[in-house]
């Protein structure tokens, strides 16, 4: 099942809700943002988003489409395979 192969990713080993996978995909955006020195704003604008909307994906609010987790890694030059760390 998707949602399983997900957990996986994030090192997760029982179902959990689709709340918890918008929480840690934020989760990670956000250690990677802050890695690189990024701010909320300067990202948003490299990704052609709004501050706001960052904001919002990286508090787990959003159900992030997979454009926009291809513009948000482009924004950060990180492969997508990043936000999703193998066991």
């Amino acid at each position: 099942m998707l949602v399983n192969s997900i957990f996986g990713f994030f090192g997760r080993h029982e179902r959990d809700s689709v709340k918890d996978i918008r929480h840690l995909y934020g989760e990670r955006l956000r250690q990677i943002r802050t890695e690189k020195g990024i701010s909320q704003e300067a990202l948003a604008a490299a990704a052609d988003l709004h501050r706001t909307y960052v904001s919002s994906v990286e508090r787990g609010e959003r159900n992030v489409s997979i454009v926009n987790i291809a513009r948000l890694a482009d924004a950060l030059s990180t492969p997508i395979r990043d936000f999703f760390p193998a066991k």
